[in-house]
């Protein structure tokens, strides 16, 4: 249960731990999650001003530590605890704050969630869920587990949603134009079978303030971060819309028409000069939202 970048959803289009290899995803999910630190860091500095001095900082569904990190640099006070399904990428998050110099106060907790939570020494005043909990089938369960684990005035930040990432014109000089749009319809298919697969899945509707209600939080706000890498983008930013397309190319080959699969086969063709390696339109923009709630009860 990683951190993607993705951004859709950042969505890695793997999400069963039984399937994947972390050791081998590691590298890939730290790159893609460091390209988004812009973005996050303005989604941490929002937090620090709803949750000050935090004493325990507990960011759930961690993957290689990005962005637990990050909440050590915006809480320098804090004890800082990555939790993840997978103990490779936690193997990461510590290798990451020992370069960082934030190891003292950096933690690690291997588990499955919600359940590995109550593993917790004691309650969170901050617990950051990045687009961890629709991993978990029955949502409205989990969020009720992250709010017991929090102390009295603590906040829950949970980034779910946002808007599908952009990556290229609409019109790419061949092909459909609109390509993007039609994926995106794709991956909600894919997304939506991928949610009912999950065990004890149970559907919801995604009001997410309602929700935080729902498990005894008090809503307390709601923000959407963009992230805007325009063209000519960086390698860095090209190497994650290539890893991205990839990963959805081989996703929902079935389900592309004739037309589509041979748009993407040319646009992930390093050869081709029309390619994502060498167009100059490429860009990066994304748009991911955070609900905050705080706990009230004792």
């Amino acid at each position: 249960m990683a951190h993607e970048n993705h951004q859709n959803h950042q969505h890695r289009h793997q999400h069963d731990h039984t399937d994947v290899d972390w050791e081998e995803m590691g590298p890939l999910l730290e790159a893609q999650a460091e390209l988004f630190t812009p973005l996050y860091e303005h989604a941490m500095a929002w937090l620090a001003k709803r949750q000050t001095e935090p004493g325990l900082v507990v960011d759930v569904g961690s993957g290689p530590g990005v962005v637990a990190c990050l909440l050590a640099d915006t809480f320098p006070g804090a004890r800082i605890v990555a939790v993840d399904g997978s103990a490779p990428l936690l193997e990461r998050a510590r290798a990451r704050a020992e370069r960082l110099g934030v190891a003292d106060r950096f933690g690690t907790l291997a588990g499955e969630l919600p359940d590995v939570l109550e593993d917790l020494d004691y309650p969170a005043d901050l617990l950051w869920a990045g687009r961890s909990l629709h991993h978990l089938g029955d949502q409205r369960a989990a969020l009720a587990a992250f709010a017991a684990r929090l102390t009295h005035g603590g906040t829950l930040a949970l980034q779910e949603g946002g808007l599908p990432a952009r990556f290229l014109p609409r019109d790419l000089g061949f092909g459909r134009s609109g390509l993007q749009a039609r994926l995106d319809a794709l991956e909600a298919e894919w997304f939506a079978a991928m949610r009912a697969d999950l065990p004890g899945s149970v559907t919801e509707t995604e009001d997410w303030p309602a929700l935080l209600t729902a498990a005894g939080l008090r809503p307390t706000g709601t923000r959407t971060f963009l992230l805007d890498l325009p063209a000519p983008t960086t390698d860095r930013a090209r190497a994650y819309v290539v890893a991205h397309l990839t990963r959805i190319r081989e996703g929902v080959d079935e389900r592309l028409d004739a037309d589509d699969r041979a748009t993407l086969d040319r646009l992930l063709d390093p050869d081709d000069k029309a390619s994502l390696y060498h167009r100059p339109d490429v860009f990066v923009l994304a748009a991911q939202t955070v609900y905050t709630a705080v706990r009230t009860t004792t």
